[in-house]
């Protein structure tokens, strides 16, 4: 008998915000996956949710803002089959239309919320918000 739990590909979104700098939001994770990494806000789809409205709830959960969706920017492919993880991530490209910014989650899954110029970026970045910072940087 194995155990071996049975891994099935999981959904994602996140999004790519930024301020009037041209600055981008990112959120210092405190939990797995890839924990004490900086990452775009964002989390898991739930059932019979469409994408876009994901990604509206997840930033408003996380980090208090309203978003209007402008678009999908990439697509994130996360496999760690040591780790027993396989994600794939829908990142989109939102502008913030209402709310105040803040950490929601301070006792959960985020450290810190800091806006960050694209050309200094922190070193430890999360592997699905790379694919997000590569694109905006062609």
């Amino acid at each position: 008998m194995t155990t071996e739990r049975l891994c099935i590909p999981q959904v994602g979104v996140g999004a790519v915000i930024r301020n009037e700098q041209d600055e981008i939001l990112l959120v210092l994770r405190k939990r797995e996956p890839e924990k004490g990494t900086w990452s775009i806000p964002g989390g898991k789809l739930d059932l019979y949710e469409s994408l876009e409205s994901s990604v509206i709830r997840e930033i408003k959960e996380e980090v208090n803002l309203d978003v209007e969706v402008m678009g999908l920017l990439c697509m994130a492919e996360t496999i760690r089959p040591e780790r027993n993880e396989h994600w794939i991530s829908a990142i989109y490209e939102v502008k913030i239309c209402g709310g105040e910014l803040r950490n929601m989650e301070p006792d959960g899954a985020i450290g810190d919320v800091q806006w960050f110029a694209i050309d200094r970026l922190p070193a430890e970045i999360a592997c699905f918000t790379v694919p997000a910072i590569e694109r905006l940087t062609k």
